[in-house]
């Protein structure tokens, strides 16, 4: 067998190649792109028997072969990894930390090159191998899926920075529009705001033209509405100079602008993100779960991958969402922690589904309703409900089945009391 450790940057790689000895065979700094992988598969090639000495045996095939290679790298994402796990090479993706802890095993001075994390990466692969966690064997959908959710999510986190800076400019020179508006990130308001930006046109709006921007955003209630909204915007308050007023305006326009910009591609990635979820052949399985549209179903999906092989159980599926707690123990003294360590994006959708499935779920409410009674704050007992659903959702995967309430919580659920006897 081959170890190979591979230290990427943006544009290089440094690798080196041991034997099942620790001896180093090669080392060399690679470019990125198909030059550098065409020299790194002639490397591996160079040093791989196509023989067992021992046993005498045939060349063996290229598939069996490239099975003989496993390789350390930082990350796994990237044309780079695919292009090992192609080669049939056994890829080992590894958090950093880890790769820094296991420098500090060998030297405590501190020293760090490209080249020496490179000989730690294949050092791991060979020592620890069995306890690493190879590549999940995620299918081209799911993997397509995973792009699209983080690129909404990102957008949506874009979208509320640009807000928070358009608040804070209202704060500043025209405060009547936060009592006016109670939600910037809606069509009307942004729509308003652009062609009145400032207090004193902000006042001349008529109660015609804000309900026609309402009725563009599809809102109910227009009548009340408006009235309330003009009532705000014509409302007294203290105001800034106009040179200071016309720039906070320019501001507000220019915000405004990327707002409505971000909202729409938001709207446009929303959409081909739910038609490819649709797609995926465990789509009804993941919508038939309490707490879970198609949006935050879509990103539970990408974030745990549909990979049949890549959680042993139900509890390696909820150790990796970081739903299940961790046990420290020493000695006679032991406690129980959350896991500090984990996938934001998945944990934020499990969050928002377990708060969904409080009102989509009497089960779900019952639990949840149980952990408050046992002393548990908010964030713990949903936390709790949120391991307990990730389990449900293992099983489903692994039977193929829906969701069913009486089989998911139907052990948890007191049975009813038995009815009197009829007077004699």
């Amino acid at each position: 067998m081959l170890f190979v450790g591979d230290d990427w940057a943006e544009d290089h790689h440094d690798v080196e190649v041991q034997d099942g000895s620790g001896k180093r065979l090669a080392a060399a700094r690679l470019p990125e792109g198909l030059a550098g992988v065409a020299r790194l598969h002639e490397l591996i090639a160079a040093h791989l028997p196509d023989t067992d000495p021992e046993l005498g045996t045939e060349p063996e095939d290229e598939d069996d072969a490239a099975a003989r290679v496993w390789v350390g790298i930082e990350t796994e994402r990237g044309p780079w990894v695919q292009a090992l796990v192609a080669a049939g090479y056994r890829v080992f993706p590894i958090n950093p930390r880890q790769v820094a802890r296991y420098r500090e095993r060998h030297s405590n001075a501190g020293a760090k090159s490209d080249a020496a994390d490179a000989h730690s990466l294949a050092d791991m692969v060979r020592t620890d191998g069995h306890q690493l966690r190879p590549i999940a064997g995620d299918s081209e959908r799911a993997a397509g899926i995973k792009v699209l959710s983080r690129a909404h999510q990102r957008l949506i986190r874009d979208r509320t920075r640009q807000v928070l800076r358009l608040r804070q400019t209202l704060l500043e020179y025209f405060p009547a529009a936060l009592d006016a508006f109670d939600d910037l990130t809606r069509a009307d308001t942004v729509e308003l705001l652009a062609k009145a930006p400032d207090p004193a046109a902000a006042a001349r709006l008529t109660r015609a033209q804000i309900g026609a921007a309402m009725r563009r955003a599809r809102r109910r209630g227009i009548e009340d509405k408006a009235a309330a909204v003009a009532a705000a915007l014509r409302r007294p308050c203290l105001t800034r100079s106009e040179p200071v007023t016309a720039g906070f305006a320019a501001a507000t326009r220019s915000l405004t602008a990327v707002i409505a910009a971000l909202s729409s591609e938001i709207t446009t990635l929303e959409q081909q993100l739910s038609a490819e979820f649709e797609r995926h052949p465990d789509a009804a399985i993941y919508r038939s779960q309490p707490g879970l549209g198609p949006v935050v179903a879509a990103r539970v999906l990408a974030e745990f991958g549909d990979d049949p092989g890549r959680y042993a159980s139900a509890s390696s599926r909820k150790n990796y969402a970081a739903t299940s707690p961790i046990t420290r123990q020493s000695g006679k003294k032991t406690s129980v922690h959350a896991r500090y360590v984990h996938n934001e994006r998945l944990v934020d959708a499990l969050g928002r589904q377990a708060q969904g499935a409080l009102v989509g779920s009497p089960g779900a409410r019952a639990y949840y309703d149980l952990q408050r009674a046992r002393g548990l704050g908010h964030r713990a007992a949903l936390r709790q409900l949120a391991n307990r659903l990730v389990g449900i959702l293992h099983g489903c995967l692994k039977s193929g089945s829906l969701y069913d309430e009486t089989t998911a919580w139907g052990h948890r659920l007191e049975p009813a009391p038995p009815a009197a006897a009829d007077a004699a």
